[in-house]
């Protein structure tokens, strides 16, 4: 056992390593100079009361001491305290984390909130997008990162250069691109140019491109090469595998013992069709809420589902029946072939809709959404504080166009219980909203504003087809006639409240206040933590 004083300098040593912070805590005065002072820098705009800035504030300042080696400086801005200066950059929920190019030149940070994640994705944007590779650093480059991808062509050759550099520009935040033009270096690694090899960290350690260089098709191969057979799905690879644009088959399971069986057994199964389909286990214990989302029953493990991850649709595998190489390989065979038709799970279509907000489920949601109108959809969930909120605000955004004749042909306001009914659209959070043009229904368009009637109301008229104003026609009387209209309601409620105050025994009035005061804490506790879950109020992964 540890001394008295053993421990007691051992809280010195950590007191003082923990005050010595590789994380710079800038101010409005300071910071812009800072961002003007470096090339690149990664920043944090936080709160103190923020559950989920106080979870990434380990994994930042380990992060943080890596990248100083590298000359790559994270920094730090409380916002209770540097209000304007995170107003001045958008700031609307905790952590918001952007990489800064100089002060007007900023993108939010699209990486994971682990240590590893930071790193790697800062030291891929402090390099160019493709690195000029010699013999000298080729052998180092090929293990720089858990996916490197390598172009060996002829020095004249500016078609496969200029191809090659487009995509490395579109995928350098995911991966380090490096070429060469050195022949030997070509030889020695058994390819003919024009060539790329993808070298990874596991599998068959690498793989070849030797096809015409097009984007497209390397862009393709790329995605296609970097996953696993049988890899993982979780907070770090979640978004890659919905990245790749092709279907994702989810084996649950709850030991990790088991899950490597089951990987090791349907193993045969993924190369088979690789680029067709991924095949991934997932921690049946840690997300098997997840199984619901796919229409799987949970607690029944192991489990195995497909998702079509571009139109989201969901093919669950029968329960009933064991996880075995020849049953999954029959059932993966006939999805691949399209005999297998998608599971959809729906709330009844309401018989009646009652509110200006147009109710949507699965089973007419392509109906609704097809229409030809401006179609503004918020995915919802039941739970979501934030989508509670909009509620009210909502409606009254709808009744907007609703009750105007002209409008009402041309825009549609609707709502749709994203945990209760399957819907093509891949939803990271709630609330989201999208506007559907008519006209343009494939290419929806999202709202990422505030989530006020104004400006929703704005973000229709700018982007849908009709160019529908909702406040056009509106004058100063019929705002003073709202405004009569609340001062009428606020009156009436005050005076009902005074006749129950009257009959009310003091005892009654005394038991209701403490009530009331009862309720306005639990309102205070629940707003605090909707507020700290701006960013991750969804199930995540």
């Amino acid at each position: 056992m540890r001394s008295f004083r053993n421990a007691a300098l051992g809280l010195v040593g950590a007191a003082a390593l923990a005050s010595a912070s590789d994380v710079h805590d800038l101010k409005k005065d300071t910071f812009t100079d800072f961002i003007k002072g470096h090339d690149l820098v990664l920043a944090e705009f936080f709160a103190p009361w923020c559950g989920h800035c106080k979870a990434l504030a380990p994994e930042y300042e380990e992060a943080a001491t890596t990248l100083k080696e590298k000359d790559i400086p994270l920094v730090k801005v409380d916002c209770t305290e540097e209000v304007d200066l995170c107003k001045d950059y958008g700031v609307e929920g905790y952590p918001t984390v952007k990489v800064f190019r100089g002060p007007d030149n900023h993108v939010p940070y699209s990486g994971q909130r682990k240590a590893p994640a930071i790193i790697s994705y800062m030291t891929k944007q402090a390099l160019p997008a493709v690195s000029v590779l010699t013999s000298d650093t080729l052998e180092e480059f090929k293990t720089a990162d858990k996916v490197v991808l390598v172009a060996f062509y002829e020095a004249d050759d500016k078609v496969s250069n200029t191809t090659f550099s487009e995509v490395a520009e579109s995928l350098r935040d995911d991966y380090l691109f490096g070429a060469t033009n050195d022949a030997a270096l070509a030889e020695a690694e058994g390819v003919k140019r024009p060539a790329i090899v993808l070298y990874k960290t596991f599998d068959e350690k690498k793989n070849t491109f030797e096809e015409k260089f097009d984007k497209e098709a390397i862009t393709s191969f790329t995605k296609t090469a970097a996953i696993p057979l049988v890899g993982e799905v979780g907070p770090d690879t979640y978004a890659g595998y919905m990245a790749a644009g092709i279907p994702l088959g989810y084996i649950f399971a709850e030991t990790p013992e088991e899950r490597e069986t089951l990987a090791e057994t349907l193993k045969p199964i993924a190369q088979k069709h690789k680029g067709k389909i991924n095949l991934a286990t997932i921690d049946a214990k840690a997300f098997g809420a997840h199984a619901g989302n796919l229409n799987l029953e949970a607690d029944k493990w192991p489990a195995f589902a497909i998702q079509e991850t571009v139109k989201n649709q969901k093919f669950p595998f029968d329960q009933s029946k064991k996880v075995t190489h020849d049953e999954i390989s029959a059932f993966v065979q006939d999805f691949v072939d399209g005999k297998i038709s998608p599971s959809v799970k729906s709330e009844p279509i309401p018989e009646k809709q009652e509110g200006s907000v147009k109710v949507v489920v699965a089973h007419n949601y392509e109906e609704v959404v097809n229409e030809d109108k401006d179609v503004l959809l918020e995915f919802y969930a039941p739970w979501c504080g934030h989508c509670k909120a909009l509620a009210p605000k909502y409606e009254e955004l709808a009744a907007l166009y609703s009750e105007n004749p002209d409008l009402a042909p041309k825009v549609t306001i609707a709502k749709v219980d994203a945990t209760a009914n399957d819907v093509p659209d891949e939803i990271s959070g709630f609330p989201t909203i999208k506007l559907f043009p008519a006209g343009a229904k494939d290419s929806p368009i999202l709202y990422s504003g505030s989530r006020t009637i104004e400006d929703l109301a704005a973000f229709i008229k700018e982007n849908g087809k009709y160019k529908a104003d909702a406040y056009e026609g509106r004058n100063e009387t019929e705002d003073l006639k709202d405004d009569a209209g609340a001062a009428q309601q606020v009156v009436g409620e005050a005076a009902a409240a005074a006749t129950e105050k009257a009959e009310e025994t003091a005892e009654g009035v005394k038991e209701k206040v403490k009530s009331k005061v009862s309720e306005a804490t639990e309102a205070v506790k629940t707003a605090a933590g909707d507020t700290d879950a701006v960013q991750d109020e969804h199930d995540e992964l």
